[in-house]
């Protein structure tokens, strides 16, 4: 039997450099699986997403960081792109949105340059973890267990590599969402 989301909440919490299939495919799993999304972001109105250095469409901010709320959400995912995780590690009050996921024990995923986010939020200390490879120093001096891997849950945090990695992150956030 396939996940269901059914009733629950998500939160995708991207700005404006977000890497536009880690943002798309992942909303559409969720989505498909039942959820409701809600795209959390660091201004209101929308944001530009990017095809690589390219840009790409623009999306409609739901709700800002700043009045965003986890406890009002059942998970949290955390797209790449190089800008956007950059834009939204600089911003306190993304890092406290993040980090209230892992301090509630919120299932996250993860994908691409996203995990700069995380080490700012220090809750990458003692995981393992992967990402695009150039974080791989990063996560390590911030204490995580680095690996290349295609997809790794380690706990409540699920994350890939890159965007060929999508179907593996896809099912996998969607099976853990739907266990939590």
């Amino acid at each position: 039997m396939a996940a269901t989301l059914q009733g629950k909440r998500i939160a995708f919490l991207a700005t404006d450099g977000v890497e536009e299939v880690e943002y798309v495919q992942p909303r559409e799993a969720v989505e498909n699986a039942g959820a409701t999304v809600e795209l959390v972001s660091l201004k209101p109105g929308s944001i530009q997403s990017f095809n690589h250095l390219d840009q790409s469409k623009t999306y409609d901010v739901d709700v800002t960081a700043d009045k965003a709320d986890a406890a009002g959400y059942d998970a949290l995912v955390l797209p790449g792109g190089v800008a956007n995780p950059d834009f939204l590690r600089s911003d306190p009050d993304a890092v406290r949105f993040v980090k209230a996921f892992f301090e509630a024990g919120k299932p996250v995923g993860v994908i691409c340059h996203g995990p700069w986010t995380l080490i700012e939020a220090g809750v990458v200390r003692g995981r393992k973890i992967t990402s695009w490879p150039s974080l791989r120093t990063d996560l390590t001096n911030a204490g995580a267990t680095w690996v290349d891997e295609e997809c790794v849950t380690d706990g409540n945090l699920t994350s890939s590599r890159n965007p060929d990695d999508l179907p593996a992150f896809c099912a996998q956030i969607t099976k853990s969402f739907a266990a939590s």
